[in-house]
C-alpha cells in the first residue's frame, strides 16, 4: 500500500565535541531543532529507489543512500521515490531525516539500529518532540520544550564530508569554536570557502552567521531577505 511520508530536516543550534571513543567515533553535547524544510517519500510495494526534486543530480548511487540503508538494517524492501529538497552535504540531516522516515514507516522506534545509521537519525525519529538536547553518538536525547523560531539560511554549492571534518577536529588539537560549534574551525580547514559564504551571509543580514554542524549551511536567526536565502520555522515532531 502507498505511503507518502515527510522527513524534515534539522537545524544544529550548538555542538561541543566532548571526546572520543575507542572506536574512533566523537561524543558530542548538541542542541538540535527540527525545521520545515523536508523531503518527501513516497513509499510503495517492490525494490528500487527513484530520487526527484531540486537537488536529485548530487545524490550518490542507490547502494551508498540512507534510504537504501536504512531498509537493509530492517531486512525490507519497498520502492521507494525520494524528493530531494534538503541540499545533501550541507549538515541540514536530510540523508537523516529520511532514514528516519524509513524507520518509522516500518515502525521501528530503536535507538540502537537509529544510531547505527548515524548521529542524527535518533533525532530524526522524533521521540524527543522537535528540540532536544542530544549527547553520545547521537543516541542519548533530552527533550525540550518547543519553541517557534525563525532562521535564514544560505547553502553554498559547497558540499562538505562530516568525517573529513571530525578528521580535521583531531588534527587541529581539537579546538573549540567561538560560535557555539567546535566543528567550525576544522569545517573551514576542510573548505576555505565556506568564509566567502559566511562573510555573504554576514553582508546580507548584519548578523553575525554561525555553521550548522559540520557544514556546510550558514546561519542566522531571524528573517532576513536576499538572493539565496532560505527562511525556515522550527517544527514540533509528533
Amino acid at each position: 500500500m502507498r505511503e507518502t511520508l515527510n522527513a524534515p530536516a534539522k537545524l544544529t543550534l550548538s555542538l561541543r565535541v566532548t571526546g572520543t571513543r575507542a572506536d574512533g567515533y566523537h561524543t558530542l553535547d548538541a542542541e538540535f531543532v527540527a525545521i520545515d524544510l523536508v523531503d518527501t517519500l513516497v513509499i510503495d510495494d517492490g525494490d528500487a529507489l527513484v530520487v526527484d526534486g531540486p537537488y536529485a543530480a548530487r545524490i550518490g548511487p542507490p547502494a551508498t543512500n540512507l534510504v537504501t540503508r536504512a531498509l537493509d538494517a530492517l531486512a525490507r524492501t519497498a520502492h521507494v521515490t525520494l524528493t530531494k529538497r534538503i541540499p545533501p552535504g550541507g549538515g541540514l540531516g536530510g540523508g537523516s531525516a529520511d532514514a528516519a522516515a524509513v524507520l518509522r514507516w516500518a515502525g521501528c522506534d530503536d535507538v540502537a539500529v537509529a544510531a547505527g545509521l548515524g548521529a542524527d537519525v535518533p533525532f530524526c525519529l522524533g521521540r524527543a518532540g522537535g528540540r532536544a538536547r542530544v549527547r553520545g553518538i547521537g543516541d542519548e536525547l533530552e527533550p525540550l520544550p518547543f519553541v517557534e523560531r525563525a532562521f535564514t539560511l544560505l547553502t553554498p554549492p559547497v558540499a562538505v564530508a562530516t568525517a573529513e571534518v571530525y578528521a580535521a577536529w583531531d588534527a587541529l588539537g581539537g579546538p573549540s569554536g567561538d560560535r557555539d560549534n567546535d566543528l567550525e574551525p576544522a569545517a573551514l580547514a576542510v573548505a576555505p570557502d565556506l568564509a566567502r559564504w559566511r562573510d555573504r551571509l554576514r553582508d546580507l543580514t548584519g548578523e553575525t552567521p554561525r555553521l550548522a554542524g559540520s557544514g556546510s549551511t550558514w546561519f542566522v536567526e531571524g528573517e532576513h531577505k536576499g538572493d539565496g536565502l532560505v527562511v525556515v520555522r522550527t517544527v514540533d515532531l509528533p
